[in-house]
């Protein structure tokens, strides 16, 4: 979950700096003499920190004539700005923003990255992630640790004893919704509360919807205000979460529910004993927010799969997020360390631990921790189209403000379709 009020600040912040950026403030960046010692700066701090420092500690031992040190920074975004504005970037740095890896590109402060680390994407990666990392035809971005949030959760012991199946398609989805109403239980439990920040989970539900029934050329447009807010597959896409939000049968405590419930605690009913109904769309990290005698035994417990496909030319989309590594410097180890970061000896280490996802094709799945980081690890290799979370991507005027404002206006009543999504695109920065 991107969506920290916070971020908002620093991505302002971010962009007046970069606003500054003309043609003759295109410096290269500063290179010391080579000692060998490569320098990465990200966003990862704490146990995230903890984790990706043994990979960099694997490639150190593996690679003696290079020294990586990393160092994470929780205004890292803005830090980064700064950085290269003063011409002092890190050598390499693992960017969360497609958007801001591109702004850097065309600025001129990023290297395309060497034709061996090239080659190595295309030989560790699915050509969707390659697309995602480049600007204009040119490959600058790598993928490491992912995440992802198009997942339905559920009460595995509940399921069986019901005798429910996995839908596999939109149509099946729909028959079992029905069927749960008729067996006297309620298909979802969904909440949008989240204190400044109520609303972004509905941004999450419309966004998947926009996948898979519009595609994702027409989200790129979309994200990029290139067709309207509130063009037609759009409103088509949110009438597709309308018949899930506002059927009152659907949906624990009904619609009105939706607004008031925490987005993490919308996955407790679940689990209570009765359970108070049988799905939850989140992300990945909703199980840390399920009951601690449920995490006990996350296999035993907890179910888990994808939000399926509407239209089956796209297949099951995913939608996520992730860190693209970017080289300001093309010294001696930068280009064997990004090529390091493509293979699964990279990745392994932190699958083990657990709370890390990596899109690389030749993982070996059963070096995930439990059956369910496997699973959901499986779903992302193998989705044929993934995309950032749009509003993270979009103005913060829209992205952290007005659309969370629209899902809530449109669950509770406030506005139609229609209405939302034109109230939407006006906030969009003319």
């Amino acid at each position: 979950m991107n969506k920290i009020v916070m971020f908002g600040a620093c991505a302002l912040g971010a962009a007046a700096l970069l606003a500054g950026t003309t043609g003759c403030n295109k410096d290269k960046p500063q290179v010391k003499a080579d000692d060998g010692s490569i320098r990465v700066e990200g966003a990862f701090r704490g146990e995230e920190e903890a984790r990706f420092q043994e990979i960099v500690k694997i490639f150190n031992e593996r690679y003696p004539q290079y020294h990586v040190t990393y160092e994470g920074s929780p205004d890292f975004e803005v830090q980064i700005q700064v950085e290269t504005q003063a011409n002092t970037p890190p050598d390499i740095a693992a960017i969360p923003q497609p958007g801001t890896m591109k702004r850097f590109a065309e600025a001129g402060y990023l290297k395309p990255l060497d034709t061996s680390v090239v080659a190595a994407v295309d030989a560790n990666y699915a050509p969707v992630w390659k697309e995602l990392g480049s600007h204009n035809g040119t490959l600058y971005g790598i993928f490491h640790r992912v995440n992802a949030k198009s997942f339905v959760w559920y009460n595995k012991k509940e399921w069986a004893k019901r005798g429910y199946s996995v839908p596999r398609t939109w149509d099946e989805l729909c028959a079992l919704e029905d069927k749960m109403v008729a067996d006297g239980v309620t298909p979802w439990s969904i909440g949008f509360e989240s204190a400044a920040a109520t609303g972004w989970p509905g941004t999450d539900w419309l966004e998947d919807m926009v996948l898979r029934t519009a595609g994702p050329v027409v989200y790129d447009k979309w994200v990029n205000h290139e067709i309207p807010f509130d063009a037609p597959a759009i409103v088509k896409a949110l009438k597709y979460c309308g018949e899930i939000f506002l059927n009152n049968k659907y949906v624990y405590g009904g619609a009105a529910n939706i607004v008031t419930l925490n987005y993490g605690d919308s996955i407790k009913p679940l689990f209570e004993n009765p359970p108070k109904a049988m799905m939850n769309r989140q992300g990945n990290f909703i199980t840390g927010f399920m009951q601690q005698e449920v995490q006990a035994n996350l296999e035993e417990n907890v179910g888990v799969f994808a939000l399926p496909g509407i239209d089956p030319k796209w297949g099951t989309p995913v939608l996520g997020g992730g860190d693209q590594f970017v080289a300001f410097t093309d010294k001696p180890g930068v280009k064997e360390f990004l090529t390091f970061l493509t293979t699964w000896d990279a990745c392994a280490p932190w699958a083990r631990i657990g709370g890390a996802l990596f899109p690389h094709k030749n993982q070996d799945f059963g070096d995930y921790g439990n059956s369910l980081e496997r699973q959901i690890a499986e779903i992302l290799v193998n989705a044929s189209v993934f995309r950032f979370d749009a509003s993270d991507l979009m103005p913060t005027e829209v992205g952290s403000d007005s659309f969370w404002t629209g899902m809530v206006n449109y669950v509770s009543g406030a506005e139609t379709a229609e209405e939302c999504l034109k109230v939407i695109d006006e906030s969009w920065p003319r």
